[in-house]
């Protein structure tokens, strides 16, 4: 008897096509809620996007930490893609960080000349103090709060995309993340959209 060939299984495309046509590009912006993956499949205690997002053909452009919460760009082109995540093209991204402590201007100049992690140097950022920022929904589970140590916000705009690179540069200055809100990358921001929400935008703006 003999044995019959085997089928090569299809392939299952990982990235978007480089070669979307212009008209058929599509970016969504995504908040992201605290506790979700950057990835559509949930893994042990954390959600997945496919909770939030049920579009064919578009996948991330640039991680964010499941603890951490605001903007997550998708994409189903693959150049628009590596444009938004390749640290080559340092596109800013911004931050919302809520500290615990307050940090005083010689914190901020600190963040802002670059300090020293464990994986070298972070490049020059911006950094200011900021009132809390208006409209933010209140995060589940609460932030863990000590009663004797005030807490204030910063906001920190970088240019680089190192692993939990804003928790590092704000505990290498004293003052540890206790909520991290991504605010916007490049152009794109977060205001005005909900938690757990999704808009589309045009990729034109990059």
């Amino acid at each position: 008897m003999q044995n019959t060939p085997r089928r090569p299984r299809p392939s299952v495309r990982t990235t978007p096509s480089p070669q979307t046509p212009a008209a058929d590009t599509r970016l969504i912006c995504f908040n992201k809620p605290y506790g979700v993956l950057s990835q559509f499949t949930p893994e042990g205690r954390w959600r997945g996007l496919k909770d939030f997002i049920d579009i064919p053909g578009v996948y991330v452009a640039g991680r964010l930490d499941a603890d951490s919460e605001g903007l997550l760009l998708l994409t189903n082109d693959g150049k628009l893609q590596a444009r938004i995540s390749d640290p080559r093209f340092k596109m800013e991204k911004t931050y919302w960080v809520q500290v615990e402590g307050e940090p005083d201007e010689v914190d901020l100049t600190a963040l802002r000349q670059g300090v020293m992690l464990n994986d070298g140097i972070t490049l020059p950022a911006r950094a200011q103090s900021i009132p809390p920022p208006e409209g933010l929904c209140e995060r589940d589970p609460p932030v863990r709060i000590r009663q004797s140590i005030p807490t204030s916000w910063v906001e920190l705009v970088i240019r680089e995309g190192r692993n939990r690179q804003v928790r590092r540069m704000t505990a290498a200055v004293g003052y540890p993340t206790l909520r991290l809100i991504r605010a916007a990358i490049g152009p794109f921001h977060v205001q005005g959209l909900a938690s757990g929400s999704w808009k589309d935008e045009p990729a034109t703006a990059l």
